[in-house]
């Protein structure tokens, strides 16, 4: 069963419509140690929502991480770990911070309690609402 994480990224610099253009990419410059620590707890076959920050600050597609976390090339830092993740699919609501704000159900999420992290652990029963959210059902 995989694990489920949210991943943001500033959709300026990286968009979740670059990575469908790429078809892959290298999940890199986290630097946070907390962030870092979910990442070590990534593997192959995870699922993560991907979520534009900055003006946009909803959760807009779904990806795959492909493989385990290993040292990121580009650093010289053997702390600073990547992983690699392909698009599965837009979603077809994107999800708000507001609308997951306003639900009492997100309470405890990472997203909601350590706002500044660029990875947060998503629980199952967490992923099933987001998604029913991005669907319409939520």
């Amino acid at each position: 069963m995989p694990n489920y994480w949210l991943l943001k990224t500033e959709p300026t610099v990286y968009s979740f419509a670059d990575l469908v253009r790429e078809g892959r990419t290298v999940w890199d410059g986290v630097s946070n140690n907390v962030a870092l620590k979910h990442m070590r707890e990534m593997r192959s076959g995870d699922e993560a929502l991907i979520y534009h920050t900055g003006d946009e600050r909803q959760a807009v597609g779904l990806a795959q991480v492909v493989s385990d976390p290993y040292p990121d090339p580009k650093q010289s830092d053997p702390r600073l770990i990547v992983v690699d993740v392909v698009p599965l699919r837009a979603l077809p609501h994107p999800v708000s911070l507001n609308d997951i704000k306003a639900d009492p159900f997100f309470a405890d999420f990472a997203l909601v309690r350590q706002g500044r992290l660029s990875v947060v652990p998503v629980s199952a029963a967490q992923w099933e609402r987001l998604l029913a959210m991005a669907e319409g059902r939520g």
